[in-house]
C-alpha cells in the first residue's frame, strides 16, 4: 500500500512540475506549484517525519506561495501571460533536463540502496531545543539564515509580480530589458 502511495504522490509531483513551469499564465503556474509541494509533504508524512513534513506546509505551501499568489493578486497580473522562449532555450533546456535524468538514473541503478528501519522517533520538544540551541551542536544560527532567506524570498517576490505595464498597447510584459528601455525612452520623449 505505501509503495502504490508513493508512486501516486510522485506522478501528482511529477505532474505539477512540468504544468507550473509549462503554463504561460503566472497565477496557474504559482498554484500548480503549491500543489507540488503538498505533494513533497506527503512524501514526508509517508516516510514518518511528521515534523518536516508540517514545516513543509507551513513554510512553503502555506508561506511563500500565498505570499506570491497574493503578491500578484494585489499588482493586478492575474491574467500576465509569461513570454516564450525561443526555440533554442527550449532545445537546450530538453537537452540539460535529458542529460539529467541520465545522470540520475545512472546513479541511482548503479548503486545498492539498503532500507534502514526507523526505530528512534524524535519529538518536536527536542527539534526545537536543537533548532534554538547556542551550545555545540546547535543551530540558532542556520535558524537565522533561513530567517534572512525567506524575507529575500518574500521582496523577491514582491519585486517580481510588481512588473512594468506598457502604455502603448495595453498588454504587461516581465522579463525584457530592451522592452523596458525602450518604453522608458518613449515616456521620456513624450515629457
Amino acid at each position: 500500500m505505501e509503495q502504490i502511495i508513493f508512486y501516486l504522490l510522485a506522478l501528482i509531483m511529477i505532474v505539477m512540475a512540468i504544468a507550473s513551469v509549462s503554463s504561460r499564465k503566472m497565477l496557474r503556474s504559482v498554484v500548480y506549484l503549491l500543489f507540488g509541494l503538498i505533494g513533497v509533504a506527503g512524501v514526508y508524512f509517508l516516510i514518518d517525519y511528521n515534523f518536516l513534513a508540517a514545516v513543509q506546509l507551513t513554510v512553503y505551501a502555506g508561506g511563500i506561495v500565498v505570499l506570491i499568489i497574493f503578491s500578484v493578486l494585489l499588482v493586478h497580473h492575474m491574467e500576465m501571460e509569461m513570454e516564450t522562449a525561443k526555440k533554442s532555450k527550449q532545445i537546450l533546456t530538453g537537452l540539460s533536463c535529458l542529460i539529467g535524468l541520465g545522470v540520475f538514473l545512472t546513479i541511482m541503478y548503479s548503486h545498492e540502496f539498503t532500507v534502514v528501519e526507523n526505530t528512534l522517533t524524535t519529538t518536536t520538544a527536542e527539534i526545537g531545543m536543537g533548532l534554538l540551541s547556542y551550545d555545540a551542536g546547535g543551530f540558532i544560527l542556520p535558524f537565522e539564515v533561513i530567517s534572512v532567506l525567506l524575507l529575500a524570498s518574500m521582496i523577491g517576490a514582491i519585486v517580481i509580480a510588481k512588473g512594468v505595464k506598457l502604455e502603448n498597447e495595453g498588454k504587461e510584459t516581465v522579463g525584457n530589458p530592451q522592452t523596458r528601455i525602450e518604453n522608458s525612452q518613449e515616456t521620456e520623449d513624450e515629457n
